[in-house]
């Protein structure tokens, strides 16, 4: 997770909402990290989760990750979660909760839904308060200054 929130402090540094995201394979070893890159990409599917997951199945060479864990600041949302279900995580461990748009425990639940066709462990809450923290700091900077 602190890998993780120096990809989220990267980002944050460049303009982009500070999350970040690391995928560890069997024995913890690290295989794919990413931070949000929307801003830079110009692509609205560009969160730290997703450029994680892209990175991690060019890694195994397969989408199937069910041996992986991924570690992010912010917990996932809807497109997020629905990609996490799709490439079969096998674990997500995430920082802060997300009380307007989190899709695995705050607002809905999408690992657990009934259309979900793969369901996986959740750690919510590690380093919750350093997370939350930089994505408060954050917004309050880019708020003071416009």
């Amino acid at each position: 997770m602190r890998l993780a929130l120096d990809l989220a402090a990267q980002a944050g540094q460049v303009g982009e909402v500070p999350v970040g995201a690391v995928i560890v394979h069997q024995q913890g070893r690290c295989i794919a990290q990413g931070e949000n890159r929307r801003q830079r990409t110009h692509d609205p599917t560009a969160h730290a989760e997703i450029v994680a997951l892209r990175q991690a199945g060019l890694a195994l060479g397969t989408w199937y990750l069910n041996d992986c864990t991924l570690y992010v600041t912010l917990e996932p949302c809807p497109m997020c979660a629905g990609a996490l279900v799709n490439a079969r995580i096998g674990r997500l461990v995430y920082g802060a909760s997300d009380p307007k748009a989190g899709a695995i425990d705050s607002v809905i639940q999408i690992p657990t839904s009934a259309a979900a066709n793969h369901r996986f462990p959740v750690v919510g809450g590690v380093l919750a308060d350093e997370c939350r923290e930089l994505l408060q700091t954050w917004f309050r900077q880019r708020r003071q200054s416009n």
